[in-house]
């Protein structure tokens, strides 16, 4: 409860700070924008602590467990996003020194993106960054346009309204409170054997 406070207050200090600097006063799609984040940041940080309560419940050393969670969440958090583009350059590898096709860029960029989503830190931050920034109209990095796309996106340059941004973002959230309540569950059906058998 301690942390959903301190995000609070962190969002509402960095919010005001934002708000004297630019000047403009946020409107009503603006603060529920706020709202989604703070909630998909709630979902984020309960993640690490379900996953630390697992740890701690497996491990019987407090070092141990500490540890363990420090190492998962430096795997997950960095080397995920590392692994996915090995693992792309190995399924659909991108000979750069010949012409490359738009097909094998896309399916490289297909795969890495789907390794990458199995970090829930790339989940949040691209679940986040599209809640904020309504100019962001996908999450993903790459896109494909044809002449016929081009001119379309030239023509609507408007931000998209929130229910759209949540659309796009809906796959990443449901995502992170999956498995932040899968963690629970766990932690809480480990707890439990652990007790009957004691």
């Amino acid at each position: 409860m301690t942390i959903a406070v301190m995000l609070v207050a962190i969002v509402l200090v960095i919010s005001g700070f934002g708000l004297a600097f630019v000047g403009v006063v946020p409107g009503i799609e603006e603060i529920w924008r706020l709202f989604i984040f703070l909630i998909i940041s709630i979902f984020y940080i309960s993640f690490w602590l379900g996953l630390s309560i697992l740890f701690s419940i497996l491990f019987k050393s407090i070092a141990t467990s500490s540890l363990a969670s420090v190492a998962l969440w430096i795997f997950l958090s960095f080397f995920i996003s590392l692994g996915a583009e090995v693992v792309a350059n190995t399924v659909a590898p991108i000979d750069r020194k010949n012409e490359v096709q738009p097909e094998v860029v896309l399916k490289h960029e297909r795969i890495k993106e789907m390794v990458s989503l199995s970090s829930p830190m790339i989940l949040y931050s691209n679940a986040t960054a599209t809640i904020i920034d309504p100019m962001r109209k996908t999450t993903r990095s790459l896109i494909l346009m044809g002449p016929m796309e081009e001119l379309l996106s030239a023509r609507f340059q408007n931000p998209l309204p929130l229910g759209q941004s949540i659309v796009i973002v809906f796959p990443h959230i449901i995502a992170l409170i999956a498995i932040t309540f899968i963690c629970f569950a766990i932690s809480y059906v480990v707890f439990m054997l652990q007790e009957v058998r004691t």
